[in-house]
């Protein structure tokens, strides 16, 4: 690589330090066809480039994809089309946020340390808990972290992971306790929901914690408050060496309307908080939030920021638990997160601030009279109804009579993405064809009434080939 600055005597005498002889031969336990054939070039071969033919080449690329400010979207499934307030943008582009990397020493950051502060007292508000950390990676990796969490807790290695969770988080999950020991047990589903006697009866003495998405992947509330029941009846049965831990998954933007996690006694509670402030960005990047009762600030991942006295009595903050490997002994820390994604939570924290209760909550009543509306509305269609008859906020699972697939590519034609294939993703839907259709405060009537009008005219030229 011709930006790094070792010589041929550099790089040999790190190879003769290693033990081998050549580059390929240190990179010899890689599959020959996995390696790069020819050296990677624009379009024109080995020829230069001027700095203008590059900028025509990539813009020319970049003016192919969609974004969500032309197509008419109902992509849903972790990432959500919100509103960001332009303020939103502003502030977190300002140079001492962008710039700045997870700065730690109090006596010269003390503007960051208070946002994240912030940050953190904003995420209590919202699920009720108790305390927060700064931030994980993203709401995969937060699920993750928070049964590794509740195995430090209670020391007790099954974990009872919910078959409606993300299916992503379900394989984040599965790659961080692979090494750690821990058996993951799934919980089946029924009707679009975590089965409640199937819990009942996989609790044993040996479970550190039950982990739950509400709403769950299909879109459906789940009913907490009679898992937490389930839990804490298994609890009194007098077998159990320590409490399994509850451990929730929460769309952040429901929290302002539904049931906050602490009034079902969850003990930890995570997300993917990119729908507060942070735009899809094609996936990414996103940040997870993570929030718990106090009694379990010490087997929390991460850092947490603390307010407190300086000595001539200001108020000041700093970092109160450093338990990454970064801070401490590795055998002590909780975690090896290195980057607590710093950017995407203060967009957070400036969001929830610029909307207040109130607006989060017109945010949430708006994203729930939106996706009834069109709900209602799509199964009245020839062959369409509710995958499941539940509950369910600003996501929900539509059968279709056709293959989802067909729905999508032809839809994407007039600019609208459909939702989401869930054949591609769960298991349930192997015999039938669900569809997975996530609305937000931002679709307008007419957006809507445009997908349904396109829909109809879809079944009207199959039905009509069919015909033919």
């Amino acid at each position: 690589m011709a930006y790094i600055a070792n010589t041929d005597k550099d790089r040999k005498e790190m190879l003769e330090f290693i033990g081998v002889s050549c580059f390929d031969e240190l990179i010899s336990n890689i599959p020959k066809d996995l390696l790069l054939k020819t050296p990677i070039m624009l379009e024109g071969g080995s020829a230069p480039h001027s700095e203008i033919e590059i900028q025509k080449k990539v813009f020319s690329l970049l003016s192919k994809n969609q974004c969500l400010n032309k197509a008419n979207s109902f992509l849903g499934g972790g990432v959500y089309d919100h509103f960001i307030p332009a303020a939103v943008d502003h502030i977190i582009s300002r140079p001492e946020f962008m710039t700045a990397y997870t700065p730690y020493q109090a006596e010269v950051s003390q503007g960051t340390l208070q946002w994240i502060y912030e940050y953190q007292t904003l995420i209590c508000e919202l699920t009720g808990m108790e305390i927060s950390n700064a931030g994980m990676y993203d709401g995969a990796s937060a699920a993750a972290e928070a049964i590794l969490m509740a195995n430090r807790k209670n020391r007790l290695t099954k974990a009872l992971v919910s078959d409606t969770l993300n299916p992503v988080f379900i394989k984040v999950i599965m790659a961080y306790t692979e090494g750690a020991g821990i058996e993951i047990v799934p919980i089946p589903k029924r009707n679009g929901e975590t089965d409640i006697d199937a819990l009942s009866a996989l609790i044993d003495e040996k479970t550190c914690c039950v982990v739950v998405q509400t709403p769950n992947y299909y879109g459906v509330i789940e009913d907490c408050f009679e898992i937490e029941k389930t839990i804490n009846c298994a609890n009194k049965e007098g077998f159990k060496k320590a409490k399994p831990l509850f451990i929730t998954i929460n769309d952040p933007i429901s929290l302002a309307l539904l049931n906050s996690p602490s009034e079902y006694n969850a003990d930890i509670v995570v997300g993917e908080g990119q729908a507060l402030g942070n735009k899809p960005y094609y996936g990414g990047p996103l940040f997870g939030f993570m929030a718990s009762k106090m009694d379990l600030s010490r087997a929390m991942p991460g850092r947490l920021v603390g307010a407190t006295i300086d000595v001539e009595g200001n108020n000041a903050f700093c970092l109160t638990i450093q338990a990454r490997e970064q801070h401490i002994r590795r055998d002590k820390a909780t975690s090896n997160i290195c980057s607590n994604q710093a950017l995407c939570c203060l967009a957070a924290t400036v969001y929830m601030s610029l909307m207040g209760k109130v607006g989060m909550k017109t945010v949430a009543e708006l994203s729930f009279k939106n996706a009834h509306y069109l709900a209602n509305e799509l199964v009245k269609l020839d062959g369409y109804s509710m995958a499941f008859n539940k509950p369910f906020f600003k996501e929900f699972t539509i059968k279709c009579p056709i293959k989802p697939k067909i729905i999508i590519d032809e839809l994407s034609k007039e600019c609208i993405y459909a939702g989401i294939d869930l054949t591609n993703y769960t298991q349930e839907a192997n015999d039938e064809y669900f569809l997975l259709i996530a609305v937000t405060e931002k679709k307008s009537k007419s957006e809507m009434d445009v997908f349904i009008k396109s829909l109809k005219s879809l079944m009207t030229k199959i039905s009509t080939s069919k015909k033919e």
